[in-house]
């Protein structure tokens, strides 16, 4: 089943709104200005149910089919968007680029919300399903766990959701292509922070004081071992130290380093040796020079794991609107972090990606959501709760 028609006929309505989010990019949980467009235009649809503020700036519709159930009673599906934007001066020249400075969409949530508005719009209009679809708008996915906010504030229940989906566009799979994989597709996303304490002294005696740059060198190369001597070489881990901090002046050593980076995993065992490892390595190398090495390690996203079952299913709806060999079933997983995860460990579901054919990539200044990805990705949403509350 290829590209709906009805879809193909709203491409243009929905390129506009793209474009519109992408020229007023907000960030994180302030997104009240997206949040109020997407809340006018579900309540334009004809949404049965338009509820805002919820996970503090998101927004979620309600539409019930107009078939009826077999069971009698029909399933919940939740569909999710996400609205945020980053903090990235755009380098793009578009007739839409963005129109606050040092804020751009460079990770497509522009589109995405754009297409499940299409799909919205679609559903409300034609109701062609039996039981209940819950469009879920939601804000801060980049770093702020926003989809943690609306979980914690209770989505899953006070909207009866049974299942979720999630969907997430790609510049490195060619337009009309859907990716996806069961089980661990999004690695966890976690916060480290190291804290060196030496002696501070002047930089031609150092015999007098506990230099903590040098600590601080030997602990970034020191904790690359983790991954190549203490995780398995079958699994996956990555640790980035990306921030150092330390000193003010040329002659002086300074009494405190500070660094910051990232560790990524794909699994819980590996999660929780990462951080054993970096907390004895982090200590015993500091306890080496006679310093005092502390480890803040702050868990963020976790696994985004799909599930069997909805992965399958998932797959099965992309291959009807792109064919079964536009469609990979076996995604590599990606060391990227997603806090879709949250709602995966609530209700099971799937995260899918969708083409968005060759271009800069996510999070770069010149990377821009293509418009020609609107009549797949939207298709899509549309016939999985087609497909999946069939009456």
């Amino acid at each position: 089943m290829p590209i709906v028609n009805r879809v193909a006929d709203l491409h243009a309505d929905i390129t506009a709104w793209r474009r519109d989010l992408h020229a007023h990019p907000e960030l994180l949980y302030d997104v009240h200005r997206t949040a109020g467009v997407v809340a006018e235009k579900l309540k334009e649809f004809g949404c049965d149910e338009v509820v805002t503020g919820f996970g503090r700036t998101g927004v979620v519709g309600v539409i019930r089919g107009r078939k009826k159930s077999e069971t009698g009673k029909g399933r919940t599906i939740g569909l999710r968007a996400d609205m945020d934007a980053l903090p990235i001066e755009e380098a793009n020249d578009l007739a839409y680029k963005s129109t606050v400075p040092g804020k751009m969409h460079a990770c497509g949530h522009d589109g995405h919300t754009a297409m499940l508005l299409g799909a919205a719009r679609y559903l409300a209009e034609t109701r062609n399903f039996a039981g209940t679809a819950v469009v879920i708008f939601q804000p801060a996915e980049e770093g702020g766990a926003g989809g943690k906010a609306m979980c914690d504030d209770g989505l899953m229940t006070r909207f009866g959701i049974d299942e979720v989906y999630g969907m997430h566009n790609s510049p490195t799979m060619p337009l009309g292509s859907f990716g996806l994989r069961p089980g661990p597709i999004m690695a966890a996303a976690d916060y480290v922070t190291i804290e060196i304490d030496g002696v501070g002294g002047h930089a031609a005696r150092p015999h007098m004081a506990v230099d903590p740059v040098l600590v601080a060198a030997h602990i970034i190369i020191a904790i690359q071992s983790i991954v190549s001597r203490s995780v398995d070489p079958l699994q996956s881990a990555v640790i980035s130290i990306n921030v150092v901090q330390a000193g003010t002046a040329d002659n002086v050593i300074p009494p405190r380093v500070t660094l910051d980076g990232t560790a990524r995993t794909l699994s819980e065992e590996v999660r929780v040796l990462v951080e054993k490892r970096l907390k004895e390595v982090v200590e015993n190398t500091a306890a080496a020079f006679g310093a005092k090495g502390k480890l803040i390690y702050r868990r963020n996203y976790p696994v985004l794991v799909n599930h069997e079952k909805q992965s399958v299913f998932a797959g099965d709806v992309a291959s009807e609107i792109v064919g079964e060999a536009h469609v990979n079933r076996d995604l590599t997983p990606m060391m990227g972090g997603e806090d879709f995860a949250f709602m995966l460990n609530e209700r099971p579901g799937a995260f899918i990606w969708v083409g968005n054919g060759p271009g800069a990539g996510l999070h770069h200044p010149e990377y821009n959501f293509n418009d020609d990805a609107i009549p797949f990705g939207t298709s899509y949403w549309v016939r999985l709760v087609e497909t999946a509350l069939r009456g």
